[in-house]
Order: structure tokens, then sequence, then C-alpha cells
């Protein structure tokens, strides 16, 4: 009788229930580091032909819990360049991206230095022209902003967003907070991840292999979807 009460309760054990059990894993089995890491989660997919456009997506997802380590954002923008300059970390001005152009090592420098990309709207010919190349291999494609738009509000959104991009390997990784934050809420996060992959998979679960988490330095944790 114990034992089917124990199956039944496996059974009944939720997604989230599970990342908490390999987060606190992860924290036990992790050696005390002197910087904050980060919590990394990996989605391994099977079955899918990502020759297929359909399967492929690039998409923002809204996270329920805040990630406590700021996004460092970049801004190309001309109209809204001085209000940016006080929200973003970095602006990019018309003339600065023109000295830029043909400069790939400073391109691919910029590209890993920053988190976040915005832009205005009729640069954004001119930012795809000279950053597409390192910024869309990298999941960073800029959002476009609408030059007499309160720059503002459209940092705080973006800045609540979490880009998953499906590509050319079957395989998703991101980043899904800091280990300062509580485990409840980093497997709040990666169960809305994984519970929204699925819906964007043609064969939702079906397509899924595995999935990862772990801090930066540790070793994974895995779960296998059913």
């Amino acid at each position: 009788m114990a034992e089917k009460d124990k199956t039944k309760e496996k059974t009944t054990k939720t997604l989230k229930m599970y990342f908490l059990e390999k987060i606190k894993e992860c924290r036990e089995s992790s050696k005390q580091r002197k910087f904050s890491q980060s919590w990394d989660l990996s989605i391994a997919l099977k079955n899918i032909d990502l020759k297929k456009p359909e399967n492929r997506f690039n998409v923002d997802l809204n996270l329920p819990a805040m990630k406590t380590k700021k996004p460092k954002i970049l801004l190309f923008a001309d109209v809204l360049a001085t209000e940016g300059r006080k929200y973003a970390d970095l602006v990019l001005t018309r003339a600065e991206i023109e000295k830029l152009v043909g400069n790939k090592k400073q391109l691919k420098k910029i590209a890993n230095n920053y988190d976040l990309f915005l832009g205005e709207i009729t640069l954004m010919p001119m930012i795809g022209k000279n950053f597409g190349a390192v910024l869309g291999t990298r999941g960073k494609t800029p959002r476009p902003i609408p030059p007499n738009a309160k720059i503002e509000p459209f940092i705080q959104s973006f800045s609540k967003n979490l880009r998953l991009v499906l590509r050319d390997t079957p395989v998703i990784n991101v980043s899904i907070g800091s280990d300062d934050m509580t485990d409840d809420d980093i497997a709040a996060n990666a169960e809305a991840i994984v519970n929204f992959v699925k819906t964007k998979l043609p064969k939702g679960s079906n397509n899924m292999r595995a999935v990862y988490i772990k801090l930066t330095m540790g070793k994974p944790g895995k779960i296998v979807i059913q």
C-alpha cells in the first residue's frame, strides 16, 4: 500500500517540483565562488527538422520572476540619443555606426558585451546591414523603437523579456537568473520557459529529449520531459 502511495505521489509531481529538486542538488554540489553565477537552462530537442522555417523561432517570453542581474543595454539612436543615455549603457548614433563599418573585431566585441539591443526604426536598415550578421547569430536582434517614443518604458518592458532562439542546432540555451535569486523564482522561470517552448514545437514535449539546469561553474541537473 505504501509503495502504491509513493508511486501516485511521483506521478502527480509538477515540473516545477522537479526543477526545485535539481536546483537544490546543483546548489549543494557547487563550490563557493567569488562572483555571482548565473542559472543556465538548456533544452535538448529531438526528431525536429530545423531545415523547415516553420520549426525555427526567435521569440520573446516575459518571465514570471524578474532576473536580478540587470541586462547591459545598447541603444542605436539619433532623436532619442540624449534621453537614451540616461537609461542605456551605451548609445550609438548614426555617425558612430558609420565609423564601425567593416570593423568586424569591434562589431563582435560589442555584440558579446551587451545583452539587449534597441534601435530607432529609422536606423533599423543601417543597423541590419552593419550589425545583422553578428547580432543575428547570437539571438540579439535589436528591438525597434518609434522615434518619438519615451525610451524608459521600452527599456523596462524589454528588460523583463527573455529571447528564445531556435535556428540550426536542436538545442536552446538561455540564462534564467542569478544565484542570488530564490530557488522558487528560478524554478518558476524554468517551468515557464519549458512550457512555452512546448507550444512552439510541432510535437510539443515529444520533441524534447531532456532539459538541463546548472549554475555557471556547476554540474548540470537533468530532467526528462514526459
